[in-house]
Parts: C-alpha cells; structure tokens; sequence
C-alpha cells in the first residue's frame, strides 16, 4: 500500500500533537513545583509579618521573563500576561497565609 500525502500529513500532525501533549504534562507539573516554592513564601512572609506582594521583584521578573520570551520565539506580551495572571495567583495565595 502507498502512502498517500494525506497519511503523511496525518502522522506528522500525530507527531506534533504527541509533542504537545508531553509539552502540556511539562508546563502543569513545572507550574506544580513553581507553586509548592511560592507557597513555602507566602508562609514565609506571613511568619514575618511581610507584604503579599513585591512590586519591585515583580517588575525585575516581568521584564526578565520577556527578555526570555524574545529568546524563545515568543511574543514577550503574551509571557508578560502569562506572568501577571502567575503572579495575581501568588499573591492572593499569599494573602490567604496572611488572615
């Protein structure tokens, strides 16, 4: 049997979609590990009495994570939205370690 430019497509699609989905499992278990540390800071700050939010180091990151972003290929507004959302997550998280 030949294989057909439709076959072709359809295995290079399975193949992109495979990546994806490894790609997927990565980011949830990599923001898992980011969030374990940033609950350890919120206690952390809570104990000593610190605010829920650094506006200063938030900043130096959000600028940080564009510079990657551009590195990366990526569009450094969409890693700028993605890290805001990130952040917002932190920080009410925060503010629950602090009531």
């Amino acid at each position: 049997m030949t294989e057909t430019t439709e076959d072709r497509a359809q295995a290079l699609l399975a193949g992109h979609r495979d990546s994806i989905d490894r790609l997927d499992a990565i980011l949830v278990y990599t923001l898992g590990e980011r969030f374990k540390h940033t609950q350890a800071v919120g206690k952390l700050k809570a104990e000593h009495d610190l605010p829920p939010s650094d506006p200063g180091r938030e900043a130096i990151q959000i600028a940080r994570l564009e510079r990657l972003a551009v590195e990366a290929d990526l569009d450094p507004e969409f890693a700028k939205n993605f890290l805001n959302f990130i952040i917002a997550e932190v920080i009410q998280h925060h503010k629950k370690h602090q009531s």
